[in-house]
């Protein structure tokens, strides 16, 4: 059964960073594409950032460019999201979700609606 843990979550204080660790278990093959979106109290889920399963394209949501870097482990079962210089309203709880493809790729999946499988979701909050 495929499934997403997401860990790494944490209390910060304003401009401190956190290391977010998205683990899949469970899939047939390493054939699919990862987004980290977050959804703070209130407010709609948003992406964050979304990596395509060769690993080699990725994107950002605007509030987070610059600040946040998304990437794959060499086993590929694992993607990190790095985020530096934390302000105050990246406070939410993060997810992260897999869309399966055919083959590796560079696609890139925006928009939760396309995701497949979804984490349990990690809490990050930003305060002093």
């Amino acid at each position: 059964q495929a499934q997403l843990v997401e860990s790494g979550g944490d209390l910060v204080q304003p401009g401190g960073s956190l290391r977010l660790s998205c683990a899949a278990s469970g899939f047939t093959s390493d054939y699919y594409a990862i987004g980290w979106f977050r959804q703070a109290p209130g407010k709609e889920r948003e992406v964050v950032s979304c990596i395509s399963s060769n690993g080699l394209s990725t994107n950002y949501a605007d509030p987070v460019k610059g600040r946040f870097t998304i990437s794959r482990g060499d086993d590929k079962s694992k993607v990190y999201l790095q985020m530096n210089s934390l302000k105050p309203e990246d406070t939410a709880i993060y997810y992260c979700a897999a869309r399966k493809v055919l083959y590796y790729s560079g696609s890139l999946f925006l928009h939760a609606s396309e995701y497949d499988y979804w984490g349990q979701g990690t809490q990050v909050t930003v305060s002093s």
